[in-house]
């Protein structure tokens, strides 16, 4: 299992704002999701990685997330096959 951090990424003389979403095997930015707030935002992001993996069968499990002390979010996915 890894976990997903998500970070906010401000906007540029270029881009809009982003949010992007990080783990080992690899990493997805998306646009800003104006039309959502908070931790919605970052789990967009989150679940875009997901979906980028191809970790969306529901033998993964459901997605979970907090933020952490820094701002940035955390997700995991909830697999029975791998409680501690």
């Amino acid at each position: 299992m890894q976990a997903i951090q998500t970070k906010y990424l401000c906007p540029t003389n270029s881009r809009g704002s982003r949010i992007k979403a990080t783990c080992a095997a690899g990493s997805v930015t998306i646009d800003y999701p104006h039309e959502l707030s908070g931790m919605d935002c970052h789990a967009a992001a989150a679940k875009a990685l997901v979906n980028k993996m191809g970790w969306n069968d529901a033998h993964y499990g459901g997605l979970f997330g907090g933020q952490l002390a820094d701002g940035t979010y955390v997700f995991v996915l909830d697999n029975a096959a791998s409680k501690v």
